[in-house]
């Protein structure tokens, strides 16, 4: 779909390039009633909003309301997929919140990736999954297929969650000291900002084309 951009936006990219910034979009993929994805995404984007180096836009899907049937070429673009567009459009990497059900991901979140083609190229995107035993890595390993499909490059050291509870503090609300992710995120936020600012740089550089 086209991009809806204003001189704002753009003025606005412009001042986080120049102050050194990547733009990242945390998009939490379940919209289930009861669902643990914000408390997941919310640990994440408070590990990345302490990086001086990255400006941080969480993207609910239960928010964003997107609509369940995708509309032909020739059909108007609804406004909800009209208002996402630009803040997947000003991303320079997405972070993508899932949970496993049947050994997939949520139907939304597959709905939420085909609306939009231009958005998602030459970006880098970083997995977060979980999940009961498995973590989430059947759900992550079906959305690096779709990713690459799209042009999109998955880094290779995203996070998964097995038995999230565990390591959950009991208010559910941010995992405990001696959990395993709260290391894995470093390395995850690394990668994703290295691939982040070197596919910006190559996009400025040579348009990306498919």
């Amino acid at each position: 779909m086209e991009h809806v951009r204003t001189e704002r936006n753009e003025a606005q990219d412009t001042e986080r390039e120049e102050a050194g910034m990547l733009r990242m979009a945390i998009i939490i993929g379940s919209t289930r009633s009861g669902r643990f994805g914000p408390t997941v995404a919310g640990w994440f984007a408070g590990h990345a909003r302490r990086r001086p180096d990255l400006d941080v836009d969480v993207v609910d899907l239960a928010g964003v309301r997107l609509p369940d049937t995708l509309g032909d070429h020739d059909e108007p673009v609804p406004a909800p997929v009209r208002e996402l567009a630009p803040r997947l459009a000003a991303a320079d990497a997405f972070v993508v919140v899932t949970p496993e059900y049947n050994r997939s991901f949520p139907a939304p979140l597959k709905t939420a990736i085909d609306w939009y083609y231009e958005e998602w190229k030459a970006k880098p995107v970083a997995l977060v999954s979980y999940g009961r035993e498995s973590g989430g890595l059947h759900a992550a390993a079906q959305l690096r297929q779709i990713f690459a499909e799209l042009h999109a490059v998955t880094i290779r050291d995203g996070i998964a969650l097995p038995c999230y509870w565990e390591d959950f503090a009991a208010d559910g609300t941010w995992p405990k000291t001696n959990a395993a992710c709260n290391t894995a995120v470093k390395t995850t936020l690394d990668q994703l900002a290295w691939w982040a600012r070197a596919l910006r740089d190559a996009r400025t550089a040579v348009p990306y084309t498919s």
